[in-house]
């Protein structure tokens, strides 16, 4: 099926089945047809689709847009979370559990973020073939995730299952069950934690914090465990995956920074802005109708408001398809924008940072071990990313 089929008069009414392998050429053409377009997702569930990058930043800041999902999605158990809240609930959650996530707290974080690193690295070697998402990406921000929340690593793998379920296209059974598991597992850990005297622990810290006589409820708690777990190691994996096949597509660029690696801190908003780890955020909802680039959207409808589309609007960037380490990307959305802005994103950059620069000191010459169009893209909306990335270290 090509981009814009099925249509009616030329214009997009339902994104094709393999639109999440190429989604830059649906942004592209419905870009052209306007800011807002009413389509039917693969799986027909009708939408109002948003690409173009002013309507996106609008939207993500507009009253009459509400994120108070509970109820009108199928994981409440886990949804008692910032993500999916208005203020003034969403001020007191973001209040209590902002603070350990400012960028100056994070940076706190580097040293241990390079060991883990430097121990990844230790355990490859030249001329290996491996799945640098598996063995690489994926590990770090996982093991970072796990000790802020002191979760013993040895679940790593069933949190990434849980994840998988959960993230990417599958049946409402396969929804449930993961939820049901996560949910009963984190329950548990918070009750292990609030039995427990405090410690010098992120989480502990969350789970026995304060502001002004307030305390998070075990619901809110398991709910944000759940958000960190799952948000705090996807976006930092995507991001890694994503940024490193760009590089191996565009050799020029990464000599750049071979040669420059100074530059790597600062080229992440241009990977951010690129290809970044979530394609469109989070479901929202018209409270009232709001009109939009002078398209008016009606109460009581979804909005798939498209991070990665507003991030290619040629309107707000010079060729916006191509990969340019030293540009200023600066205003790009990747993280979204407004008072829903990334929480962890200082952790994210920090973990890039530290990942890109010891992988590519240590393999400079890494290239890809697989043709291009072989990659798959995982089947989500949500996120962005690769189901694996075999590379040749060397």
């Amino acid at each position: 099926m090509t981009a814009t089929s099925p249509t009616a008069g030329g214009v997009i009414t339902q994104l094709p089945d393999d639109y999440v392998q190429n989604p830059h050429e649906v942004h592209d053409l419905l870009r052209t047809e306007g800011p807002v377009r009413e389509v039917r997702m693969p799986r027909g569930l009708k939408v109002w689709f948003v690409t173009r990058y002013d309507e996106v930043k609008a939207a993500l800041t507009a009253p009459g847009i509400s994120k108070k999902l509970v109820g009108r999605v199928r994981h409440d158990a886990l949804a008692e979370h910032i993500v999916f809240m208005d203020p003034p609930h969403h001020t007191r959650l973001r209040k209590l559990v902002t603070k350990p996530f400012t960028t100056r707290q994070v940076e706190k974080m580097r040293p241990r973020v390079e060991e883990i690193t430097a121990e990844l690295i230790a355990g490859l070697h030249d001329g290996d073939v491996i799945d640098l998402l598996e063995d690489f990406a994926i590990p770090l921000p996982v093991t970072v995730i796990c000790e802020l929340l002191g979760i013993p690593l040895v679940h790593r793998d069933e949190f990434r299952e849980w994840s998988n379920q959960l993230l990417n296209f599958g049946t409402e059974e396969q929804a449930q069950a993961a939820t049901a598991s996560m949910a009963d597992f984190l329950h548990r850990h918070v009750r292990n934690v609030r039995a427990a005297a405090p410690d010098d622990t992120f989480f502990s810290a969350l789970v026995h914090a304060a502001e002004s006589g307030d305390q998070l409820t075990t619901d809110e708690l398991v709910s944000m465990a759940f958000l960190l777990l799952v948000a705090g190691h996807e976006t930092t994996v995507n991001l890694i995956g994503n940024a490193v096949l760009a590089l191996l597509r565009n050799p020029d660029q990464l000599q750049i920074l071979r040669d420059r690696p100074e530059l790597i801190p600062a080229s992440t908003e241009e990977f951010l802005r690129l290809e970044g780890p979530i394609n469109i955020a989070s479901f929202r909802y018209t409270t009232d109708p709001v009109e939009l680039g002078g398209v008016t959207v009606p109460a009581g409808e979804l909005l798939m408001v498209s991070l990665l589309a507003a991030n290619r609007d040629p309107e707000r960037f010079e060729d916006p398809d191509r990969l340019d380490v030293t540009r200023s990307a600066h205003g790009h959305v990747g993280f979204g924008h407004g008072i829903h802005f990334c929480l962890g994103a200082p952790l994210a950059r920090l973990e890039f940072d530290v990942a890109l620069t010891q992988l590519l000191a240590r393999f400079p010459n890494l290239t890809l071990a697989a043709e291009p169009e072989t990659l798959v893209w995982r089947d989500s909306t949500l996120i962005r990313g690769l189901h694996s990335l075999p590379v040749r270290l060397s």
